[in-house]
């Protein structure tokens, strides 16, 4: 079965992905980091967000050269683990982190790409279209096997419109950036919540508004609300839901 989780950031795709997966025992593919990579190495190469040419040019150049990759963390931890993570492992929020590490060149850029700069960049760069034909094979191909699951924002509408299970997971804007603003405390990064807020929101309009492939629920999709539920509780609801799937119910 071939899976896929879309929604807006904080919605708490990571953690629920990657736990859906391991109690699966399917793959896991985090499509919004592969977003964040290419944001990452543009800002490095000092690119702005406007030279879309030069950004589509470098995420071809990405693909092309697999200097992007994504490997399972020897330090991820269950969702509802209350231990705290090794000192050099990358930073999760609330909802537990994807438990993926991110690769840029070799380099673990896990923590890196969380950045608030670098969320808003990756929301931009994914509205160009080089950038998205780039990457979309990339995607397909890490999926095409079937037993994986892929959260992004346009999995279940773009990437892999003909998945045997589609889900959307929501929640409100306050309390996706509850969890975003604990995240990066945290870390230890100066923030405010109603900066955090508006950041989010922001990110909704650009996502949502954008000409190429805009974040939106598949008709075929079923609409989960993690506001108020635990990531364990709503694990187990998508396993339920993609073994009926499975045994053709």
């Amino acid at each position: 079965m071939r899976v896929a989780i879309d929604g807006p950031a904080g919605a708490g795709k990571g953690t629920v992905a990657r736990g859906l997966a391991e109690r699966l025992g399917y793959l896991l593919v985090d499509t919004g980091a592969i977003y964040r990579a290419v944001a990452l190495a543009a800002r490095r190469a000092s690119l702005t967000w406007e030279e879309e040419g030069e950004i589509g040019a470098l995420a071809e150049d990405l693909a092309r050269g697999g200097r992007i990759a994504l490997e399972r963390s020897p330090h991820g931890m269950p969702p509802d683990s209350s231990a705290p993570p090794p000192a050099n492992a990358p930073a999760q929020s609330s909802l537990g982190g994807s438990g993926m590490r991110v690769l840029l060149d070799g380099e673990d850029v896990s923590s890196a790409i969380r950045a608030p700069e670098i969320s808003l960049g990756a929301s931009r760069v994914s509205a160009i279209p080089a950038v998205r034909k780039a990457l979309l094979a990339m995607q397909r191909q890490a999926g095409a096997g079937g037993g994986v699951v892929l959260e992004g924002r346009d999995i279940g509408t773009v990437v892999f419109p003909d998945a045997e299970v589609k889900f959307f997971l929501t929640a409100p804007a306050e309390i996706r950036a509850k969890r975003r603003y604990d995240e990066l405390v945290a870390r230890g990064m100066p923030v405010s919540f109603e900066a955090t807020l508006s950041d989010v929101l922001r990110r909704d309009k650009a996502d949502s508004e954008r000409a190429v492939a805009p974040l939106r629920k598949a008709d075929d999709a079923i609409l989960v609300d993690s506001g108020h539920r635990s990531p364990q509780e709503i694990i187990d609801e998508m396993a339920t839901l993609v073994e009926i799937r499975a045994r053709g119910g």
